[in-house]
Formats: structure tokens, sequence, C-alpha cells
């Protein structure tokens, strides 16, 4: 089974994960923020990842901390679950729409953290969640995944432009950690 369960506590916030890359896109999730509990089961969904989150911060300070410790923590999730890596797909690409918004998507799960992304969000917030912290999300999640991620995202609505941005990136690693084989994709031998 490629699961993990890993948590952090800390000053500011107390997270717990729960993942099966071979679940079936359930999902159980609290953040206290509305909007990125709905992004965050819907990348379950879309993945098919069972994703099972429990997370209590200082949102009385604001959304930040708590944000950025789930991103953390997720990438953590995945790394673990992922094992030695050997004979996934590696690469994985989604191009998802939502309405008049159109996100893309591409990753690669060899061993490097990079970000890539472009996108601009006209509203400072989508309900409770600062949109100045979609980036920051996917920054914690790639770096400490060790994953290379480049999306960008167009369109006209806020909330359709995240969550398009969310389901592109659970279709592009739910081809990415399919197994394909036994051998490890790297000339080096190891990702």
């Amino acid at each position: 089974m490629r699961t993990a369960n890993i948590s952090r506590e800390t000053g500011e916030t107390n997270i717990e994960i729960e993942l099966n890359l071979d679940g079936c896109g359930e999902a159980e999730v609290d953040t206290g923020i509305g909007f990125f509990d709905h992004m965050l089961s819907s990348f379950a969904k879309h993945s098919g990842f069972d994703l099972s989150i429990s997370a209590n911060g200082d949102l009385e300070v604001d959304e930040h901390h708590l944000i950025e410790d789930t991103g953390i923590v997720m990438g953590q999730a995945i790394d673990n679950a992922l094992g030695d890596k050997k004979g996934i797909a590696r690469y994985g690409e989604a191009r998802t729409p939502m309405d008049e918004s159109l996100a893309d998507v591409v990753l690669d799960l060899g061993g490097r953290s990079y970000l890539v992304m472009n996108a601009e969000f006209e509203s400072h917030c989508v309900g409770y969640f600062s949109t100045q912290l979609v980036r920051h999300f996917f920054e914690s999640i790639v770096q400490n995944a060790n994953m290379n991620l480049h999306a960008s995202v167009y369109g006209d609505n806020d909330h359709h432009k995240i969550e398009a941005l969310f389901k592109a990136f659970a279709h592009a690693m739910k081809r990415a950690v399919v197994v394909e084989g036994e051998s490890i994709k790297s000339t080096k031998g190891m990702l």
C-alpha cells in the first residue's frame, strides 16, 4: 500500500494528514477554512487519492500559517507514500477547464523541487481563503514532495481559476503516480 500518515505540530498549527495514493477519492477534510476544504476535497476526488486532513491553526491571526503548514505536510505525505518511486510514470500533465477558466499543470516527481506558476487573481480572498496563498500552498507542496511543477491558469472568476488549478493538479498527480513497471525512470537509477 502506498500510504502515509504525517503530522506536524508547531506553536502556530497542528496538522495531521493521512494519504492513500491507491484509494478511491474519499476525503475527510477539516481546516476551518471552507474554500480550502472544498479545494482539498476536490483534489482527492479528482486524483482518486484517499485524503484525511485535520488541521488546526491560529486563524485568529490569519490563514497563512495553516495553509502553508498543510502544504508542507501534504508534500511530505506525497513523498513518503511514493517510497522509492519504483515503476511510477513520474511525469503527469492535465488541462482542466472550469467555465471561462482553463488551468494547465505539468509535473515531474523526479526528486528536484521547482515551481513555475502563472496565475493572477483579481480579488483578495475567495471566502476566507487569501488568493495570495495559492502560490504559497503549491510552493510548500513542491518543496516537500521533491516535485517540479509548472502551473498556469486564466479566466475571469477567481473561484473558478483556483478550482481549475487544484483539479488540474489532481489529474496530473493521478497520471504521475501510476505504476507502469518495475524500473525507476531515471538514468541515475534513483528519483
